[in-house]
């Protein structure tokens, strides 16, 4: 009895009482849980797809790329240069390129990235990726993706052909000359097997030494790059604005966000879009509130206009909806929060009860190449979800509770 009278009223009238206003109050908060619960649960896991993406592609790739679009013929000094920067910890040359692999009467087209394997393990620690085999590129010799190896039946030591365009570019030559000839492929072994976790990199990269892929490429002493690693990637942009101050042009640096901006780009705009679809289902549950406080004015319209007919101000008769809204938002969102939290903590124990049972394996490593469903909680996110939330319902309330405001004595207690 110590409450404002209009906060008392609003609470009493979410009282369960068995009537058809009651079941839809009731849907009503649950359905702003719901709604709640489910944005939480799906941006968290999303969120924590997108960090361990960024977490194996830094992993194997380089944090800058040095490059002129075409052959660097002064790697060395491009080095020398990029190494006076006092964020970068180490710099390498590469060559990298598609060619043509023929193994067991198969063409495949993996890109060959040859590297300085001293140098370069200051840059990307390629070592820490081998699962099979020696981290050795002594004469020609050649690691492979553990995927290409399972889908080619590849084995260490096996043999493979590589086609690459200094093997076209002699064809061409004698084709002009009107000389017949053939292609004579270079024959590398197969000394060891990486896995990075993601199937792009599995499926589709060899790696050989720096002066096996000059060879094939043609290069000479050039190289098509020099990969730089930093000590903390998210200073990548910092980096790169000062090197490109100091390099040659077309002497260009890219970070690892320029090189992979489509797919960055595609999973901001997924996030965005999955944000804004799941929304309607909070505003779906606040049109049911909306329609449950217009039913309870009409039902109330008499004690309505005999609270205004004791002195009842319009803001007063205003705030018993609001404060409806509001609460109806308020217990919504932490019954959602709640839900969220449980659905989070479970949710491999979920997906393997799912594949248990119904037979359908859900998030496959095979094809995520992750052993659990990644999740990361960003407080953030999810306060601004439940400010949301309450605010949505806050609105709903609005319309009724103005009706009720402008509602007269007289006309409220004409037939009583």
């Amino acid at each position: 009895m110590h409450l404002p009278f209009s906060l008392f009223l609003a609470l009493r009238y979410l009282r369960p009482r068995r009537s058809f206003v009651s079941v839809i109050t009731l849907l009503s908060v649950l359905g702003v849980s719901l709604g709640v619960a489910v944005l939480v649960i799906v941006l968290s896991v999303m969120a924590g797809f997108s960090l361990e993406l960024e977490k194996k592609i830094i992993g194997f790739n380089a944090h800058l790329v040095v490059s002129n679009g075409e052959i660097l013929s002064r790697p060395q000094a491009i080095m020398e240069l990029v190494e006076k920067d006092p964020l970068v910890v180490g710099a390498a040359p590469f060559v990298s390129g598609p060619v043509m692999v023929e193994y067991a009467s198969r063409i495949t087209t993996p890109i060959l990235r040859g590297i300085n394997i001293d140098l370069e393990e200051k840059v990307i620690p390629i070592k820490k990726f081998l699962i099979a085999g020696s981290y050795d590129l002594e004469g020609e010799s050649v690691i492979v993706g553990e995927e290409w190896a399972k889908h080619s039946d590849a084995y260490l030591g096996d043999k493979v052909l590589i086609y690459a365009p200094r093997h076209f570019q002699a064809f061409r030559d004698n084709y002009q000359k009107g000389k017949q000839t053939t292609i004579l492929p270079s024959e590398f072994t197969i000394t060891g097997i990486f896995r990075t976790g993601l199937y792009e990199y599995d499926a589709s990269y060899f790696i050989t030494s720096l002066a096996n892929a000059q060879y094939l490429y043609s290069l000479g002493n050039g190289v098509h790059g020099v990969s730089i690693r930093i000590q903390n990637p998210l200073a990548a942009n910092k980096v790169k604005e000062r090197l490109n101050l100091r390099l040659q042009p077309p002497e260009e640096a890219l970070t690892w966000i320029d090189q992979n901006k489509p797919l960055f780009s595609a999973i901001a705009i997924e996030r965005i879009a999955m944000t804004f679809i799941l929304f309607f289902i909070i505003i779906v549950a606040a049109f049911g509130l909306c329609s449950t406080l217009i039913t309870i004015t009409v039902q109330k319209s008499k004690e309505i206009g005999l609270l205004k007919a004791l002195g009842a101000r319009d803001d007063q008769i205003l705030s018993i909806f609001v404060l409806h809204g509001f609460i109806v938002g308020v217990f919504g969102t932490l019954l959602g929060l709640v839900l969220a939290s449980f659905s989070l903590y479970y949710r491999n124990s979920f997906r393997d009860f799912i594949g248990k049972h119904l037979g359908i394996d859900l998030f496959s490593a095979d094809v995520y190449h992750f052993s659990t469903i990644p999740m990361v909680i960003d407080p953030l996110l999810v306060a601004g979800i439940s400010f949301g939330a309450i605010v949505i319902c806050i609105l709903a309330a609005w319309i009724p509770a103005m009706n009720a405001a402008k509602l007269t004595p007289a006309k409220a207690l004409r037939y009583e």
